[in-house]
């Protein structure tokens, strides 16, 4: 068992972020969930209102970002690529689409619903990755996004139905993410199936399963398989699958578990479609989870996560109005001042109920524009405002307001 050992950000700048959040103020009270949901049983819970008890401090437009955790993942399939190795670059593209999963595990709080219009920067030169997201639609939710890292771009936009059946939810992710090389070589795939269980009695708990299809439009393809989970399963989190060339031959098996590592050995492992074995002495390590946060606090945030939501010294006067960061009640909530964040919850929601008038008033994004198929993308233009500080047309969404003033932003 062995991998590569090659650090290809090594090359990159590093930057101090913070290892822990706040203490919280206040000590948190107890709140019951089912109290809360059990009048929504079969409705989609994106409408359901919740305390800010059971949300976590930060917004979906922060854990997009979350997926780039193993952005390095990219650069080793970018530099293989250029070195003439495509099905090392498949392979590495199959283990971040895997890793994105990882930070779930142990993750029981919902992240805010970000507000029309707001967005969400990141800007982690360690890393070798820039990073916006918008939320470009309310009814239905949508959330765009565009990265560039050193020879590639990942860009897509996501919307999830959710179905509450009672004691889980299933989250079905719409959209497709797309991964493009300097080279011109692309790779895109969907999101598979979520479903959160244990919501009334047991331990909550996450569960990942569907087919995963990575097709590229070059000379190789992959197939991943995200096993269901079952009840007297003993080795849960399985994922497997095959790297494919245009023919349909399988030129490698992968396997390995969403919260922990991707392997994969050479040809097609014959007989179950998988290895027999966990890690057989053959195979090669793509992708392992990094470690535990040393301070998780209660949301399990992963040490990534927990720098998303802080403002380092210099920032704050180069974000628009529009950041996540500067969301009151998410920035209450991490400090923990409870009672203050769910106050400003409560007002940002009625803000938040004005939406769909808004977009039938003519409301577009900002950064983002939609395509003939229907999907958004990104148009450029957010870091050079950023470098100007001219944000003219980014409203203070997080500030007060009133209906009129709803109406007169579209």
């Amino acid at each position: 068992m062995h991998g590569d050992k090659e650090d290809c950000d090594s090359g990159y700048p590093q930057i101090e972020r913070r290892k822990k959040l706040p203490d919280p103020v206040l000590r948190e009270k107890g709140v019951s969930l089912w109290s809360l949901i059990k009048d929504n049983v079969g409705k989609d819970l994106t409408r359901v209102c919740l305390p800010v008890y059971f949300n976590e401090p930060i917004s979906s437009l922060q854990k997009c970002f979350e997926d780039l955790e193993y952005s390095n993942l990219l650069d080793r399939a970018c530099k293989y690529g250029k070195e003439g190795n495509s099905l090392q670059r498949i392979l590495n593209v199959a283990a971040f689409a895997v890793s994105g999963y990882s930070s779930s595990e142990g993750r029981h709080c919902k992240p805010f619903n970000p507000l029309l219009g707001e967005t969400f920067e990141a800007d982690y030169p360690e890393k070798g990755v820039r990073f916006f997201s918008e939320k470009v639609s309310h009814h239905p939710t949508l959330l765009a996004f565009h990265c560039e890292g050193k020879g590639w771009k990942f860009w897509g936009d996501s919307n999830l139905r959710s179905k509450f059946s009672g004691r889980s939810i299933q989250l079905d992710p719409v959209g497709v993410l797309t991964l493009e090389f300097d080279d011109g070589e692309t790779f895109q795939w969907s999101k598979v199936t979520t479903n959160i269980y244990n919501l009334i009695l047991g331990q909550v708990y996450c569960d990942h399963h569907g087919l995963m299809q990575i097709r590229g439009n070059s000379q190789y393809s992959c197939k991943l398989k995200f096993k269901e989970q079952s009840i007297i399963e003993r080795n849960p989190h399985q994922v497997h699958g095959f790297a494919e060339d245009h023919s349909g031959k399988k030129v490698a098996t992968l396997f390995g578990k969403w919260d922990d590592s991707m392997y994969y050995v050479n040809g097609e492992v014959k007989g179950s479609g998988k290895p027999k074995v966990c890690c057989p002495s053959d195979a090669t390590l793509l992708w392992k989870r990094n470690e535990p946060a040393p301070n998780p606090t209660r949301y399990n945030l992963t040490s990534f996560a927990i720098t998303l939501n802080e403002i380092t010294p210099g920032l704050q006067e180069k974000l628009p109005p529009t950041d996540s960061r500067l969301r009151p009640d998410q920035r209450h909530l991490e400090n923990g001042e409870f009672d203050r964040a769910n106050s400003e919850k409560q007002r940002l929601e009625r803000r938040q109920r004005m939406s769909r008038k808004l977009q039938e008033s003519g409301w577009k994004p900002r950064w983002f524009q939609k395509d003939g198929n229907g999907s958004y993308h990104y148009v450029g233009g957010y870091w050079e405002a950023r470098e100007q500080a001219n944000w003219d047309g980014c409203p203070d969404i997080f500030g007060e307001f009133n209906e009129e003033t709803v109406d007169s932003s579209g």
